[in-house]
């Protein structure tokens, strides 16, 4: 007889049905606890059947239209832009485009200045007409705008590339930055890790100044209000107008219009070393990744760097570039789209987490398969992070391929997703990997070979110790997290003329300083140990006067507030801790009328804006967790809640969603994970029921 759908997955309906039967009586026949059982079954039924055959999640992480722009321009300066692909993104650039002719940056979001000249320029490039009536629409909504002349700096470079302007209107990346040692306070390894992999093969571009002449006639000089030699300098974008005299900003100035003046009059004896270097870091770093970073931009420019350094299209390395980027095009009849990255490690860890709050744990097939996926995914070479970190290997990165940037945020999810598969888990600090009480708690019976089990729960504690270790060696001196880097905070850093892509630094935040606590308090930390203290030392000092932590990585103060709330709560904090009150007091005043939560990236500009925009399924989990966390399980926003949730769920299980709830580079790139609305409403749901069903409510 064929096997069913479920059957080859390897889990039992009434596995989900049962959900979370261990830890909590669902014997009650109330109608919300059904609705929310059987919401859970849906969401969970949708989960395994997106999952790929090799046992991980990856669904699609959307940015806005300059992704398809710069593809577009990229392919000019390869002079491609009239081929089918080209075509074919320039037509989702007009999907996109929005009623008054400009481009966001987010749906409902303001014109951009950055995204909308980018798309136009695409545009025409790809020969449409410049009197077209969306072009004319374009035009007018750029030019009301500020103009082209408002453009931030990797604008600037795509601009200086194709010819429209001349290099000196960029601002300076000289390539003699990589031959700074380390203990030099201005150095690469001091920039955020994104940052970096982005500005070392811009140097090269900086260094070689590549340019393509475009035919005059698919220019954009209609974009400039002024003569591009009078442009003002790119400026980092939470710097008021005025510059003070003696401010980093103007030393900054000084510096580039240094460097400007020692390449004009040929003063550059070092400049050959540099370029090499350069050239050798950024090489090096294609091994084990997806590309440099394993993120757009720096694969664009990795393209531009060996281009310019004379590779031949079919080198290896050029090769291995255009492959990582086809690998980001998600192609349709009429369109193309890229996405900046993949997040398949990130994805994989949350859904688990969602499946193993439901009860559907290691003796399942499909969970297996995604346990032994995660594992094999842990870092396996010195990274980056080691050149200020003295660390043994342990941690996660967010794509399929990127071992020399783990990061702490998947670090910590894939831990507690791991950790989570062996309902008794908790970890003695004092202990070594060996020491570990999860390693027995958990013997699969149905298993044919229990010597196969055995052997994946030991490899998945020592896996989770190593990520554990590695985390708490990250920790920043002022008890917070980033995500990336330790102590990677040089706040001058950020008035670099190259820093308003407003994302200069990798500091701790909120978020992931919660999100760390929330997997120590999973392994078994509490308030005493050193580390958790210092945290919840950072966390209380971040906290804003109304109760509400700041999100870096989600928008944004829900997101933040969710996730100290959670991380708080897991390491010991009672839920009348005047932090723990005044955040879930927060989270409850930004409830909507409709139950649910939403807020817009307008908050990272617009602080009026705070906790404040269109409902989404993703925002309500992420409140609700937060307010569970504090005790609120059984209070009346909180069903409220939850019955919106129950209400707005399709019949296919997921929760509809269009908004940009992720966040790349607040202020400037936004992101939409389109399988948030269906593990985070789903886990949001598991962990109310547990909550309402136990003893203490």
């Amino acid at each position: 007889m064929k096997p069913s759908q479920q059957d080859r997955l390897g889990v039992s309906l009434h596995t989900v049905r049962g959900a979370g039967a261990s830890q909590s009586p669902l014997s009650s026949t109330s109608r919300l606890e059904s609705s929310a059982r059987s919401s859970i079954f849906n969401a969970c039924h949708r989960l395994l059947t997106e999952q790929h055959r090799d046992g991980y999640w990856c669904g699609e992480l959307q940015g806005d239209s300059m992704l398809a722009s710069e593809y577009i321009l990229l392919l000019a300066f390869l002079e491609r832009e009239k081929t089918e692909a080209a075509k074919k993104a320039a037509c989702y650039l007009l999907q996109e485009q929005n009623a008054d002719g400009g481009w966001s940056a987010y749906p409902g979001g303001e014109v951009d200045v950055n995204v909308s000249v980018k798309a136009y320029f695409a545009l025409k490039l790809t020969g449409h007409a410049e009197r077209a009536e969306y072009m004319l629409r374009a035009r007018r909504a750029i030019l009301e705008a500020g103009g082209a002349d408002c453009v931030n700096s990797f604008t600037r470079y795509y601009l200086a590339m194709l010819g429209q302007i001349n290099y000196a209107q960029c601002p300076a990346i000289a390539p003699e930055v990589m031959l700074l040692p380390n203990w030099f306070p201005i150095n690469i390894y001091r920039v955020s890790a994104w940052s970096r992999t982005i500005l070392v093969p811009l140097s090269i571009v900086w260094a070689k100044r590549p340019t393509r002449q475009v035919d005059p006639e698919c220019g954009m000089s209609e974009l400039f209000c002024q003569n591009t030699k009078n442009w003002q300098p790119a400026r980092y974008v939470d710097l008021g107008s005025s510059s003070r005299p003696l401010g980093w900003e103007s030393l900054f100035r000084w510096m580039d219009h240094g460097v400007k003046w020692f390449e004009r009059h040929n003063c550059t004896p070092w400049r050959r070393r540099a370029v090499h270097a350069a050239q050798e870091w950024m090489i090096k770093r294609f091994v084990a990744s997806d590309g440099l970073g394993a993120i757009f931009p720096s694969i664009v420019w990795s393209i531009v760097a060996l281009k310019s350094l004379g590779y031949e299209e079919q080198s290896l390395e050029l090769r291995y570039c255009n492959e990582q980027l086809q690998g980001l095009i998600i192609e349709g009849k009429d369109t193309i789209r890229l996405q900046p990255c993949k997040s398949p490690v990130w994805d994989t860890a949350i859904s688990l987490r969602a499946l193993a709050k439901t009860g559907i744990k290691s003796s399942q097939v499909a969970v297996r398969r995604a346990v032994s996926w995660l594992l094999s995914k842990e870092v396996t070479r010195r990274g980056d992070w080691a050149e200020t970190v003295d660390a043994e290997l342990g941690g996660w990165f967010f794509e399929h391929h990127n071992d020399f940037y783990p990061d702490t945020d998947d670090t910590a999810m894939v831990t507690m997703a791991l950790a989570e598969q062996f309902a008794d888990s908790r970890w003695d600090d004092s202990n070594a990997p060996s020491g570990v009480s999860f390693i027995a708690a958990e013997r699969a019976t149905d298993l044919a070979d229990a010597k196969e089990q055995t052997k994946l729960l030991e490899e998945v504690a020592v896996a989770c110790d190593r990520g554990r270790r590695w985390i708490l060696a990250m920790q920043n001196k002022d008890g917070g997290w980033g995500a990336f880097d330790r102590n990677n905070n040089a706040g001058f850093l950020c008035h670099v003329p190259f820093a308003d892509h407003n994302a200069m630094i990798d500091p701790s935040t909120p978020d992931l300083t919660g999100r760390v606590l929330e997997m120590l308090g999973k392994l078994g930390a509490r308030v005493g140990h050193p580390a958790v203290d210092r945290a919840i030392s950072y966390l209380r000092m971040a906290q804003s006067p109304d109760g509400s932590w700041y999100g870096r990585w989600g928008v944004n103060y829900i997101y933040g507030t969710w996730q100290a709330l959670v991380g708080l709560r897991a390491v010991g904090i009672t839920v009348d801790d005047q932090a723990m009150v005044t955040g879930s007091r927060w989270l409850l005043s930004c409830q909507q009328k409709s139950g649910g939560w939403g807020e817009s990236p307008e908050s990272y500009a617009n602080l009026a804006t705070k906790g404040q925009g269109q409902v989404t399924a993703s925002q309500t989990a992420w409140a609700l967790m937060g307010l569970v966390a504090a005790g609120f399980a059984r209070d009346p926003s909180v069903i409220r809640g939850i019955q919106y949730l129950l209400e707005t769920q399709s019949k296919d299980g997921m929760w509809q969603e269009t908004n940009f709830t992720g966040t790349g580079f607040p202020r400037v790139f936004y992101l939409r994970y389109h399988m948030y609305p269906l593990y985070f409403p789903s886990l949001a749901i598991a962990n109310w029921l547990e909550s309402y069903e136990s003893p203490e409510g």
